[in-house]
């Protein structure tokens, strides 16, 4: 593609009626090329960069569980952000994550394109594999600025998603502890 990033913002831009040579516009394209590529950067990441190591032995058979996670994210259907947490919980046989480690996981892959659903299924899945979990949940709340600036314009919406891998799935009772230390749950 012969056409930069930044030429791309100018163009659109321009579709939109502005002046992208006016004063308040002049290094628009530039950094607004330069927003979307950190925005993005999960793209460049991997898991095991990431995770570069830090899977600890253990002897704990308990729950892990990592809370109230901020993530930000686009939807691939509008470019528009979706703002929220994300819950992560796994169950080691063996091995314990680095705590840091779970929160970067959820920022790498938030740091894509995508829906809420499959980011909620990936995050699951890459906790999965990387473990080797009894069991995984991950439940991720957030605010879509797609349903709350256009469309439908709900600004007190909230979309609730959750991913549950082995226990999790297997027993009720271990989803609703789950459930109930993220404050998911009644008692």
């Amino acid at each position: 593609m012969s056409t930069s990033l930044p030429e791309h913002y100018r163009e659109i831009l321009v579709g939109l009626g502005e002046n992208p040579e006016r004063e308040g516009l002049l290094d628009t394209p530039k950094r607004a090329a330069k927003a979307m590529q950190y925005l993005c950067h999960g793209y460049s990441q991997s898991v095991e960069e990431i995770v570069n190591g830090a899977l600890f032995a253990s002897d704990s058979d308990e729950m892990v569980i990592v809370a109230d996670i901020e993530l930000y994210s686009l939807c691939e259907h509008h470019l528009l952000p979706f703002i929220g947490k994300a819950h992560v919980a796994y169950i080691p046989t063996g091995k314990v994550l680095g705590l840091s480690k779970v929160a970067r996981i959820v920022d790498m892959f938030a740091r894509r394109l995508q829906i809420q659903e499959n980011l909620t299924r990936e995050i699951a899945d890459a906790i999965q594999s990387i473990t080797q979990a009894a069991g995984v949940a991950v439940v991720i709340e957030a605010k879509h600025m797609c349903m709350m600036m256009r469309g439908v314009e709900k600004q007190n919406s909230t979309m609730n998603t959750s991913v549950m891998l082995g226990a999790f799935r297997d027993s009720s009772s271990t989803r609703m502890e789950f459930l109930q230390l993220i404050g998911r749950s009644k008692s």
